[in-house]
């Protein structure tokens, strides 16, 4: 088949520009992979193939299937999402993908495998998630195979707030080299706005996989249909799709204080319409809301550089005004090491450098400080391009849905927490939630999408269910109360939370009361840290019914636990490890294989921050 530089007519050219115009970029990321498909299906040549992709590695016969092993590690689902995306796009183009959780994988097969694509979280400071442990330290151990036969390629994905950046992607990418395996494609590293990056790693390992002239597979499946669409002056026109890339501007119905008037904290339910926007979620998935920075930071970096707030600056290939992007673009209010390794390598600021080669003043300068006091402390003469440059994008912040469309249809519901503190002479201001809480009010808009969690799910068979959480931790159990609720399901729940005073910041009390009244929740634990002279946390209560709590984990109990990743979650980890201990009678090695196998049976899942 040869190749014209341009084959549509002008009467096909001008159609095709009215189809796309107005596409976001996860809808044209979407066509990139299906019209990609379609040249599989048609079997394109290799004329065609070298325009559109790198090399591709040298291929099997025609009538040799290639095989793909896919292989994922996670704690919050989203390795376990890309990866079923993989297998279905290798699916489509006619790749025998095989997905496994890297908990289920017997990983001493990986030498015999002919291709191998391993999608990998970082979990805290570096470490592997607890699915990939047990991988990761065999293969950057002395026990790792040599696969010379093996292709491979691995996406890292982590947060570049932490200074092990992807250390567990790097780590097994490193190792599959050193054993002799030959990449498919180099590792792409992601930060929390991973999915054009991850997208377009995708295609490049399908890309060098597939024969230049790959024919139809027999049996595949039929390319999906996009969306639906509809005609506008004669022109077809793609049905609007949200998401994080296109989020929904969703109107706040209902913003309460649902801590008491005493309270050091505020805590806001927020009730939101999901009214015609086709968004749908479960009870354990987490809503996604862009916010504004703080006015009053903004206003602070002007006055601290001198910078024209309408100046324009390059913001990826357009240019927009500094204040628009300062109060809706970059981020202001929490620092990374990422950026303070960027803003040394623009200064060389020696105190700066003394900072990051300390872990501890380094892990005390993260936390609680801004873009202020990094621009006070570490006095540079900036212009308004190279600052920018250095700041990431404004992630939108993540809040554990507490409803569930079982029981509030079109809604959707939200916990906040607001941050607020004083430091060093200013109040500190959380950009999300102070934004909620200070700047929307009833019958506003903002916009939301949906963040699907699969690694934090009610179980089908309606089994016995164990909640931990404390403070705003409690909402997803406040979701899956509803569900059960809706499903006609009483008793074999059992809460356990978690704050710091009873009168003041019970959150949803009358709600619980309900609930144990109706026999829908069977049991309820609480623990108020300030009530009593000797501070009482969720692991207590745990410890205090620890044989009762053993006997429901013995009896298919499903386990969860969300809240405070560093603290809480830490030391109820710690508890549990205890408990399982002294009622099993086991050592504590025993003890760590029934809690790791209560994780491989996604019998005790955490939703931690």
């Amino acid at each position: 088949m040869s190749l014209k530089l341009n084959p549509l007519s002008d009467q096909q050219l001008t159609a095709l520009g009215q189809l796309v115009q107005g596409l976001t970029k996860e809808q044209t990321l979407w066509l990139s992979g299906y019209f990609e498909g379609r040249l599989a299906v048609l079997g394109a040549s290799s004329e065609v193939q070298s325009i559109s992709a790198p090399a591709a590695a040298v291929a099997p016969a025609p009538e040799n299937r290639i095989n793909l092993t896919i292989l994922f590690g996670t704690e919050t689902g989203h390795s376990q999402g890309l990866a079923e995306r993989l297998g279905e796009k290798a699916t489509f183009k006619g790749i025998n993908a095989q997905v496994y959780s890297l908990y289920d994988y017997n990983y001493k097969k990986l030498k015999e495998e002919e291709n191998v694509a391993i999608i990998v979280s970082t979990h805290g400071e570096g470490d592997p998630p607890d699915m990939a442990e047990d991988f990761h330290k065999y293969v950057t151990g002395n026990r790792a195979p040599q696969l010379e036969s093996t292709n491979y390629s691995v996406l890292a994905l982590g947060d570049k707030t932490y200074r092990n950046f992807c250390k567990t992607g790097e780590d097994i990418d490193d190792a599959l080299k050193s054993c002799g395996g030959y990449r498919i494609t180099s590792m792409v590293k992601c930060d929390v706005d991973y999915e054009q990056s991850a997208e377009i790693w995708m295609n490049n390992v399908l890309l060098n996989l597939t024969p230049a002239e790959a024919p139809a597979a027999s049996g595949s499946a039929t390319p999906a249909a996009p969306a639906p669409a509809t005609a506008v002056n004669g022109a077809a026109v793609v049905g609007e799709t949200f998401s994080k890339n296109n989020p929904y501007m969703a109107t706040v119905l209902d913003k309460v204080k649902i801590t008491g008037r005493d309270s050091d904290k505020e805590v806001y339910h927020v009730e939101l319409s999901l009214e015609g926007s086709g968004l749908e979620y479960e009870p354990g998935d987490s809503l996604g809301i862009f916010a504004h920075n703080p006015t009053g930071l903004v206003e602070a970096i002007f006055e601290q550089t001198g910078f024209d707030p309408e100046q324009q600056v390059d913001f990826g290939e357009d240019k927009i005004g500094l204040k628009e992007a300062l109060s809706y673009h970059l981020e202001i209010t929490t620092l990374t090491y990422d950026l303070l390794e960027k803003y040394y390598d623009k200064t060389k600021n020696a105190d700066l450098l003394k900072i990051l080669e300390d872990e501890d003043a380094l892990n005390d300068y993260l936390y609680g400080h801004d873009v202020l006091d990094l621009l006070e402390d570490f006095p540079f003469k900036w212009n308004a391009n190279k600052l920018v440059s250095i700041l990431r994008p404004v992630p939108p912040r993540l809040y554990s849905i507490s409803s569930s469309m079982e029981s509030v249809g079109e809604e959707v519901h939200a916990t906040i927490s607001v941050v607020r503190y004083e430091r060093k002479n200013r109040t500190r201001k959380g950009a999300c939630s102070s934004y909620l809480s200070d700047g929307v009010e009833v019958d506003d808009q903002i916009p939301v999408y949906i963040e699907k969690n699969p690694a934090f799910k009610l179980p089908l068979n309606g089994s016995k269910i164990i909640m931990v959480g404390a403070g705003t931790g409690v909402a997803p159990y406040r979701a899956f109360m509803q569900h059960r609720e809706s499903q006609g399901m009483k008793g074999n729940t059992w809460l356990f939370f978690g704050d710091r005073r009873f009168s003041s910041d019970f959150l949803y009390q009358a709600e619980w009361q309900k609930l144990l009244k109706s026999e829908h929740l069977e049991r309820m634990d609480v623990a108020f840290s300030r009530d009593q002279e000797e501070k009482v946390y969720v692991q207590h209560r745990l410890k205090e019914n620890q044989k009762e709590v053993f006997e429901w984990l013995e009896n298919g109990a499903y386990l969860y636990l969300c809240g405070d990743m560093k603290h809480m979650a830490k030391d109820v980890n710690k508890a549990l490890l205890e408990i399982v201990q002294a009622q099993g009678g086991i050592s504590q090695e025993q003890a760590e294989k029934y809690i790791k196998n209560l994780k491989r049976e996604k019998r005790f899942q955490t939703d931690v921050y």
